[in-house]
């Protein structure tokens, strides 16, 4: 096994006043000591997102990197690179017109410990589009008002695997890569204000792609609140934009922020490499 390397103190370039930042001057080709480590997550901590340019990883060293910040974890419908168990492809093909995920989202909220984070390797990208757009959900929460917020704080909301919109971008890979029993419904109650497990600040858990209803209320009566909360969450204010570009990784704390990749390359193909991190309930 090769030696963990100490590496220089990295740069930090934040990308916008309101989440994500790249980090400059690290090589995750090469084993990282634990100093690199801890600085790697106290600036995941501190921006929610964070990116690397110019990486050239094999999918085992992807693979390592993951596993420094914790377990793996499966994705519950797709089946996993082939030689790879803890990788996922996302993948749109050229004749495709839907992308998967391709809607705000936070990953697996419908499990009932949905992922600490998530850690995405550009493999084949298109000539221009194709970016993610990122949403601080710390600042959608703390932004709110008081008697918005007091109210939340009472809240439980139900998420799921089938709705139909999200159900919707899964369809072409679903065709191809599907687990066994990717048609079944997942469903989890969790807190609509969720404490962060390690900074400790509060933030708006919910979300459009698998936030059904508030429990014990019909969708209907959940629906108008719910489309104010996912209207506000992702205002601009509240959310950077990522250009990937050939060797780029980006690793997000999925607890504290949502994801869009943003549908806009029709006509071309983009390939990602997935490794999702386990998480814990939310409390």
């Amino acid at each position: 096994m090769a030696q963990a390397q100490h590496q220089q103190p990295f740069d930090i370039r934040p990308l916008s006043g309101a989440i994500g930042a790249e980090l400059l001057g690290i090589d995750l080709s090469q084993p990282l000591d634990e100093a690199t480590i801890a600085a790697i997550r106290q600036a995941l901590l501190d921006h929610l997102v964070v990116f690397f340019r110019d990486q050239e990883i094999t999918p085992e060293q992807h693979v390592a990197f993951a596993k420094r910040f914790g377990e793996t974890v499966d994705y519950p419908m797709l089946k996993p690179l082939e030689g790879h168990p803890d990788i996922v492809q996302v993948i749109k093909l050229e004749h495709e017109t839907v992308n998967f995920g391709g809607l705000w989202h936070s990953d697996m909220a419908y499990t009932a410990r949905p992922p600490l984070g998530t850690i995405l390797c550009a493999r084949e990208l298109p000539p221009q589009g194709g970016d993610t757009l990122f949403a601080n959900m710390v600042l959608a929460y703390e932004s709110l008002s008081d008697g918005l917020r007091a109210l939340l704080s009472t809240l439980k909301a139900v998420n799921s695997s089938g709705q139909a919109a999200v159900s919707a971008t899964r369809a072409a890979r679903l065709r191809t890569d599907a687990r066994g029993e990717a048609d079944k419904v997942l469903e989890a109650v969790h807190p609509v204000v969720r404490t962060h497990p390690e900074s400790g600040r509060n933030l708006l858990y919910v979300n459009p792609a698998h936030t059904l209803r508030f429990e014990g209320m019909t969708e209907a009566e959940s629906a108008p609140l719910l489309r104010y909360l996912f209207a506000h969450q992702t205002k601009p204010e509240f959310t950077c934009r990522f250009r990937w570009q050939p060797g780029s990784i980006a690793f997000w704390d999925n607890r504290a922020c949502q994801h869009n990749p943003v549908n806009d390359y029709h006509g071309y193909r983009r390939v990602m490499h997935r490794v999702t991190i386990a998480g814990d309930a939310p409390i």
